[in-house]
């Protein structure tokens, strides 16, 4: 059983949490000590991750609050949205809890997302404690502090900057996640090597078989090398004025992707694999990364069975959903590019090479 490992991560004004990262946490009793202290808990999460974990979850909580209630939401990306989260707001209201109540949000991003952004917004803020129980969440949503939901006309355009109290990520939760979330969140691995370190990408390259065969010791790695990357970037630039930007590398086509689709129709990392294939060739074709950059980055997405091909959606319909992204800029589109392998920096693209790329990929 792999040892826990603890990433911290220290913000401006000496504010700091701990990422607490092994095997068995939910049922260690000092995942859940010295944290705020309330008359009441409420955990939030979803109808698949309910049975599995929140009585679990409960009993840890009861031996430290008087009270823990539970909030059960549909799952789904499609449910990140304004209906999901004032059920989550409406038993607040509903149970008269006071601003001392910690919320807890148990599951992947979705529920991570929505449950922070409650928390952000109810009595103009409570504490919230992230326990994310898929490998996405783990290693990417559940860190840095940005909550939002959803909204027709743009992914994650509705939120707000809030911080944990703490990030609890339990290895053995990834036992229960289906094969294809568990290769949707590898697609958020992948993204730390060449965005910041070169030798990560190769580590990968080579551990692609165990992570997939889902080996405890090589997920553990994997989960605290990605949390300390990102914790150095976020510690850098909370509220993502410049640096924090690179994080989103494949995003901007990804968030394209899910929006034009449907929400739920690939999951979030299945487009982010396909969106950095994209920012790879763009990074190509601006000339900051030679030809064989793009190949190797396909070829790891292909091994990780995630898609490299978009769908086809038209190239005005993706100028349309990308001038709506957030790193988006007086009508131009940004995308974040690989400078050099382990560097990456945000770069305004002309709409005729865009569309040429979508078209020599099939998806104009």
């Amino acid at each position: 059983m792999p040892a826990i490992d603890t990433v911290r991560i220290q913000l401006p004004d000496n504010r700091t949490y701990q990422i607490r990262i092994g095997s068995g946490l939910l049922d260690e009793a000092a995942s859940w000590q010295a944290l705020p202290r309330a008359a009441a808990a409420v955990i939030v999460t979803n109808d698949t991750v309910a049975p599995l974990y929140a009585e679990r979850l409960q009993a840890q909580l009861r031996a430290v609050y008087a009270r823990v209630d539970l909030v059960v939401l549909p799952d789904g990306e499609q449910h990140k949205d304004w209906a999901s989260l004032n059920r989550i707001c409406d038993h607040l209201l509903g149970e008269a809890l006071d601003r001392k109540t910690v919320l807890f949000a148990l599951g992947g991003g979705v529920i991570g997302d929505m449950t922070g952004f409650a928390a952000a917004i109810y009595m103009r803020g409570v504490p919230f404690v992230q326990v994310p129980t898929t490998l996405l969440a783990q290693v990417d949503s559940s860190v840095g502090g940005k909550t939002a939901i959803n909204h027709p006309l743009g992914k994650n355009m509705l939120g707000a900057f809030y911080q944990p109290e703490r990030v609890i990520a339990d290895l053995d939760t990834l036992d229960t996640l289906p094969d294809r979330e568990l290769r949707a969140g590898l697609a958020e691995v992948i993204k730390y090597g060449p965005i910041a370190d070169a030798g990560f990408l190769c580590w990968i390259e080579d551990n692609l078989d165990a992570l997939l065969s889902r080996d405890k010791a090589v997920l553990g790695y994997a989960v605290r090398r990605s949390c300390e990357i990102k914790a150095d970037v976020v510690g850098q630039d909370e509220r993502e004025q410049g640096l924090r930007a690179i994080l989103n590398f494949g995003h901007t086509l990804g968030h394209a992707i899910e929006s034009g689709l449907g929400y739920g129709a690939w999951l979030h990392g299945e487009a982010v694999a396909c969106g950095m294939v994209l920012a790879a060739d763009l990074s190509h074709r601006v000339g900051l990364m030679p030809v064989e950059f793009v190949t190797r980055l396909r070829t790891l997405i292909e091994r990780a069975g995630l898609p490299a091909v978009p769908p086809r959606l038209g190239s005005d319909r993706y100028l349309q959903l990308m001038r709506v992204d957030k790193k988006a800029e007086a009508g131009a589109i940004r995308f974040v590019l690989i400078e050099a392998l382990g560097r990456a920096g945000l770069h305004a693209v002309p709409d005729a090479v865009i569309t040429q790329l979508l078209a020599d990929h099939g998806a104009a």
